[in-house]
């Protein structure tokens, strides 16, 4: 069954930078679970066999002019000691509660977890080896870093712990761009890094590049994917540009009338310039190399299998339930909410404090979007056998009129983007997102 009249979104696109969806529902859209349930009952039934662990570091050097994640910057060591103290209080609540939990997948995130240093980062890998289960040297694991933070000793730590993708974001080559990015970095702290990442032989390295950038031009533009490419790196991430609420440049940014058009075209050249070098489109933002090496199919997929999220910043999620702690971008709230995290004792961790619970027909909705955002597009017969149902039916109401504007097309037993679809991904995101859902993100950004 698709979604009631009353649920399905308007597919009125304006801009076609509406906001980036890297999961779905956003966290804005969590609210406080009355009564908490247990761990234990949340996972009870659950398909335990093949998840993804997620560890969160909310510590930055520095927060990028553009950055709206959960993070905040100058840290003391102590504060680094207490929050790795609370990460295994609560890796030893969750481990008990789920105690045949199994791992295939696994990611660092943040912040920047290279913000530790080389014995903390060691502290981590233990945490999550030890009490945790996770044995990182048979699956593969990603962890984001920084120019500043990519140092050999660091890295050395990732490498031994048998890290297999490591991402930095470079954002721009051209340091008056990094500097108008409120990334104020200089080019040669960036191939520094870059070469300490080659020399650490991580199998992948992804390089996050940025479009939109006040003074960026077409030829500047290719210069920086240019300079990227120098490294052959496995994976390159292009992003828009946004000026969000709250972060630096949302406070003193004046859009440009014709900003989205100058984005648009920006993507464009980024990826006729990727592609001509070799690179396949894997979704709006992700391009990788021909030939490099890939991780083994590890069976995980995140459209049918849960995630375990360690850290105050970290979802998790089984079929029916969204879940984590409390959401904030401004850097006193974030600080509050960290400060709260550091201070729990166990016994609050064995329980889901804030979260979604999604329905029959927001699982299918979640399965619709985390799917056709993929080059690769949605399987229908995946969907059948999941849900019963035909996708195309179910979502008649939203996929027809991106079919009518040559943005999406059924092919075999695919539903796909097309490429002028998939640089609107954007904003055909957003637009699917459920009017309740939708509706709580309003209310989040309205508190």
């Amino acid at each position: 069954m698709g979604p009631t009249a009353a649920e399905a979104p308007s597919l009125a696109l304006g801009s076609p930078y509406a906001g980036y969806v890297y999961s779905y529902p956003h966290k804005t859209a969590y609210r406080p679970l009355d009564p908490a349930p247990a761990l234990r009952d949340v996972w009870a039934g659950q398909d335990l066999s093949a998840l993804f662990l997620y560890l969160h570091i909310p510590f930055c050097e520095m927060r990028c002019g553009f950055c709206n994640l959960f993070t905040r910057t100058g840290a003391p060591a102590e504060l680094v000691t207490r929050y790795l103290d609370a990460l295994e209080r609560q890796a030893s609540a969750v481990r008990e509660a789920i105690p045949d939990a199994r791992f295939a997948v696994g990611a660092i995130g943040g912040g920047t977890p290279t913000y530790l240093d080389a014995p903390e980062l060691t502290r981590m890998f233990r945490i999550a080896a030890d009490v945790m289960g996770a044995d990182f040297g048979r699956m593969p694991l990603s962890v984001e870093t920084s120019p500043a933070t990519a140092t050999p000793d660091r890295l050395a730590v990732l490498a031994a712990h048998g890290t297999t993708r490591v991402s930095i974001g470079v954002q721009s080559f051209d340091d008056t761009e990094a500097r108008a990015a409120g990334r104020p970095q200089k080019r040669a702290e960036v191939e520094t890094a870059l070469a300490a990442i080659r020399d650490a032989a991580v199998p992948t390295l992804n390089i996050d590049l940025i479009y939109g950038i006040d003074g960026q031009t077409h030829t500047s533009w290719r210069a920086s994917i240019d300079a990227a490419l120098a490294w052959r790196p496995e994976e390159i991430y292009l992003y828009p540009l946004y000026v969000r609420p709250l972060t630096g440049l949302g406070r003193r940014a004046v859009t440009r009338a014709d900003w989205d058009a100058d984005r648009l075209a920006l993507y464009r050249t980024g990826r006729d310039h990727l592609r001509a070098a070799g690179y396949e489109q894997v979704s709006m933002r992700m391009f990788r190399r021909a030939g490099a090496p890939a991780d083994a199919d590890t069976g995980y997929r995140c459209q049918r299998d849960g995630m375990v999220g360690l850290g105050c910043g970290a979802r998790s999620y089984t079929g029916d339930l969204h879940y984590s702690f409390d959401y904030a971008v401004g850097i006193s709230e974030v600080r509050g909410i960290i400060d709260e995290y550091v201070a729990l004792d166990r016994a609050a961790f064995t329980r889901a404090r804030v979260g979604y619970r999604l329905d029959a027909a927001e699982r299918r909705r979640r399965h619709l979007l985390t799917s056709l955002l993929q080059a690769d597009g949605l399987d229908t017969a995946e969907y059948r056998g999941l849900f019963g149902s035909d996708p195309a039916a179910d979502f008649a109401a939203e996929l027809e009129p991106l079919a009518d504007r040559g943005w999406l097309a059924l092919e075999g037993d695919r539903i796909a983007l097309t490429d002028e679809g998939l640089g609107w991904s954007d904003a055909i995101g957003p637009a699917l997102f459920s009017l309740s859902t939708a509706a709580l993100m309003d209310g989040y950004r309205a508190r």
